[in-house]
Order: C-alpha cells, then sequence, then structure tokens
C-alpha cells in the first residue's frame, strides 16, 4: 500500500492498460462519441479500479477513435467488462463503426 495517502497508481505500482481501437462511419462519429463518453464517464465516476479512460480521436482521421484506459489491476478490468455503462456501449457501437480493430493490453509503469 502507498504510503501519505497515496494510491498505487502514484507510488510507481504497474497499472493494466486497454486501448481499444474503432473506424467509425463518417456520418456516424458524433454518436459514437457521445456513447463512448457515458462509458468512460461511468468507468470513472462508478469502477474504483478505473484511473484513467481517454478518447482519443487523431487529428488527420477524425474518424479513427482510441479508448486508451488504465486500471489498478486486471480484476478492475474484469469488473468493467461486467457494468451496465459497458452493455450499453457494446449494445450501440457495432451499427456505428466500419472495424473495430482486436483491444490490447499493456502495462503502464509510473515514475
Amino acid at each position: 500500500m502507498a504510503s501519505n495517502g497515496e494510491s498505487n497508481m502514484d507510488s510507481g505500482t504497474e497499472a493494466f492498460v486497454v486501448v481499444a481501437e474503432f473506424e467509425v462511419k463518417a456520418d456516424c462519429v458524433r454518436d459514437f462519441l457521445a456513447l463512448a463518453r457515458d462509458d468512460a464517464r461511468h468507468s470513472l465516476a462508478d469502477e474504483p479500479g478505473c484511473r484513467q479512460f481517454d478518447i482519443v480521436q487523431l487529428d488527420e482521421t477524425p474518424a479513427r477513435v482510441m479508448f486508451y484506459e488504465v486500471y489498478d489491476d486486471r480484476a478492475a478490468f474484469d469488473t468493467h467488462l461486467q457494468t451496465p455503462h459497458l452493455d450499453r456501449f457494446r449494445a450501440g457501437f457495432p451499427a456505428l463503426i466500419v472495424t473495430e480493430r482486436p483491444v490490447r493490453f499493456g502495462r503502464r509503469e509510473s515514475a
């Protein structure tokens, strides 16, 4: 456990990282982002193990959207997989995308 009230994330412990990428239909970007923001907001507000959830649009290709998610550990991510906000995202996004790249997992070391 971290000292001085710091979380594990602030004390140099590694975190579980999830990267998801989507190519969104050009006329569906706004709807996709609204759905993604709902998932991100609830992940951060309702899941103690979710530390970061960024939605990234690349400048040169705004229809390509990437999620960069950071969790305390794999168990925290597994909890995320059971949430109603992720269920809403899963139900809504397939009609809005052209392709979805395979989700990638990694670890982040904090300095």
